[in-house]
């Protein structure tokens, strides 16, 4: 599943989310934008995960560490709050976070993953509470207006993780190819 520069990845960056709907593409958008604006070393892969389910355990594993981007739904927090969880976070699941429409989806996965014993020692979820998921390719402005703050949460969780990234300058152009024209419905 993972790409060829990703077998020699020991830490990834995910985001997963539906890019046709709405705000839960957050995470591919956040994914590409942070590689458009940081280089980071061949131990990282970077990668559009697209709505992996529990296929997202495969994406796991033999990494140390592990970075998923997400739209998240909570029962307090406002559109394009930007909230980071860390594994136990993610797996106590209380009353903080129910995840993302794509159930089964990163809880089930790190279980299923424990289970193989291939978990990454630590994972951090940056979450982006979640205004709209309705069919369209727009990110509503509440959430659009979260991108940067996401990306750098990414590159927090990732320098937590002893991974050194730097900043392109000039960055280079995000590939977000589905808010592209031709892609937007009429």
């Amino acid at each position: 599943m993972r790409g060829e520069g990703a077998r020699l990845a020991r830490f990834s960056v995910i985001g997963i989310g539906n890019v046709l709907e709405g705000d839960d593409a957050i995470g591919p958008t956040v994914v590409r934008v942070f590689e458009s604006r940081y280089a980071a070393g061949d131990d990282v892969a970077v990668v559009d995960g697209g709505t992996p389910g529990l296929d997202l355990t495969a994406y796991m594993m033999g990494l140390e560490g592990l970075v998923v981007v997400d739209a998240i739904k909570t029962r307090t927090g406002t559109a394009g709050e930007v909230k980071v969880y860390d594994k136990k976070g993610i797996l106590n699941r209380g009353p903080m976070v129910a995840m993302s429409p794509h159930e089964p989806g990163l809880r089930e996965s790190i279980l299923h993953a424990e289970f193989q014993g291939v978990s990454p020692p630590v994972i951090n979820l940056v979450g982006v509470v979640a205004g709209s998921i309705e069919f369209g390719c727009r990110l509503t402005p509440q959430v659009r207006g979260a991108i940067d703050g996401a990306v750098e949460a990414v590159r927090a969780a990732l320098q937590g993780m002893g991974v050194a990234t730097v900043k392109r300058d000039p960055p280079l152009p995000p590939d977000l190819w589905w808010e592209r024209p031709q892609h937007l419905p009429t």
